[in-house]
């Protein structure tokens, strides 16, 4: 297998849940925020086990002096490697971790990985500042959600995917939730005739 045989599913745009907000800046009274979407490392890490889980690897190499955390990343993928920096908040050890993050997530933007969140249009929403939140997180445009989300039923879809990725759960409430999505779904599929 090469990079290129596998480079559309790794450009594939992410589950929308996976897909965060956050705020690049505020207006003067903080009721506002132009906000800018991003997936986590975990996400990233998630795509590269489901498409090629044993070919590839990402290392880190500290930065020495830098005013904040600081470390060098290089991601390999089928033999490819990207390297980037990326950088923690703050001074305390604690932040090498979301320093390693960061530069996993601008090595996979490299690759294509999530580099679709960065063609969004500029968004403003209302935020609560005690939250740090936004009130009502963004719409993604149809272009930006995976295909099953663009069909009828599709987030219904996930939703009882996500819920059943391990096993059928034994509690009795949560096998309702994921019947009813189902159902859902399927009935938005066949909203004329029964679901069979």
């Amino acid at each position: 297998m090469k990079l290129s045989d596998v480079q559309k599913r790794l450009q594939a745009p992410f589950p929308t849940h996976l897909v965060n907000w956050k705020p690049a800046s505020f207006n003067k009274e903080r009721s506002r925020a132009l906000l800018l979407a991003h997936i986590d490392a975990r996400a990233v890490q998630d795509r590269l086990d489901a498409i090629c889980p044993d070919e590839w690897s990402f290392e880190v190499e500290v930065v020495a002096n830098a005013g904040r955390p600081t470390v060098k990343g290089r991601l390999t993928i089928l033999g490819v490697t990207r390297e980037d920096i990326g950088e923690g908040e703050g001074g305390d050890l604690g932040t090498f971790k979301a320093a390693a993050s960061d530069a996993l997530k601008r090595c996979a933007v490299q690759f294509g990985i999530g580099r679709y969140l960065y063609d969004l249009p500029k968004t403003w929403a209302d935020w609560n500042d005690d939250k740090r939140a936004p009130i009502k997180a963004p719409e993604l445009p149809q272009w930006a959600r995976p295909d099953h989300e663009r069909s009828p039923g599709g987030a219904h879809l996930v939703q009882a995917m996500e819920q059943l990725k391990y096993e059928l759960p034994d509690d009795l409430e949560l096998q309702r939730e994921i019947y009813k999505h189902l159902k859902a779904a399927l009935s938005s599929l066949h909203p004329t005739g029964r679901a069979a």
